[in-house]
């Protein structure tokens, strides 16, 4: 959430003057936070441009366009880095393993920030792995996506 508060402080949604798919993949995940009352309060505390944005997310408009990366990379690399490549993705792979080897509802343990973490397999996020690798695979020019992936460490998850 610290990460997201100061992405948002310069731009109404994570590209930029309009909302992306990015934009409505990850506030579903952050309303439901922000409607409970742990988390709620916390955000309230300390991230208002994320409530902000939440609330633009209620009803979505396009003001502007979608920013340039090298306007973006400076707030956005470190969630790509540190959530996405550092936890999901790394999750993620294993969580698919473990189901292409055991099957469904699994336990399976992954090491994430130099601890255990164990939990059953999913298979939505099976399936949501393999449909990113398929959507990274069908891009027809890498030559900008793939250093940004790689340089925040997504590529290899990706890639494999």
């Amino acid at each position: 959430v610290a990460i997201v508060e100061a992405h948002l402080a310069s731009r109404p949604f994570l590209f930029g003057g309009r909302p992306a798919l990015a934009d409505f993949g990850l506030y579903a995940q952050l309303y439901q936070c922000a409607s409970d009352p742990t988390p709620g309060a916390l955000m309230r505390r300390d991230a208002p441009r994320v409530l902000a944005w939440i609330d633009r997310m209620l009803d979505p408009s396009a003001a502007s366009d979608f920013e340039p990366w090298e306007r973006l990379a400076p707030t956005l690399e470190p969630l790509l880095t540190g959530e996405v490549a550092g936890l999901f993705l790394p999750w993620s792979v294993a969580n698919a393993a473990a189901l292409a080897s055991a099957g469904p509802d699994t336990p399976f343990t992954v090491e994430l920030e130099g601890q255990p973490f164990t939990q059953h397999t999913q298979k939505y996020h099976a399936r949501s792995l393999a449909a990113l690798r398929t959507k990274l695979a069908a891009v027809p020019d890498r030559r900008t996506l793939d250093p940004i992936l790689a340089r925040t460490g997504c590529l290899p998850w990706l890639a494999a």
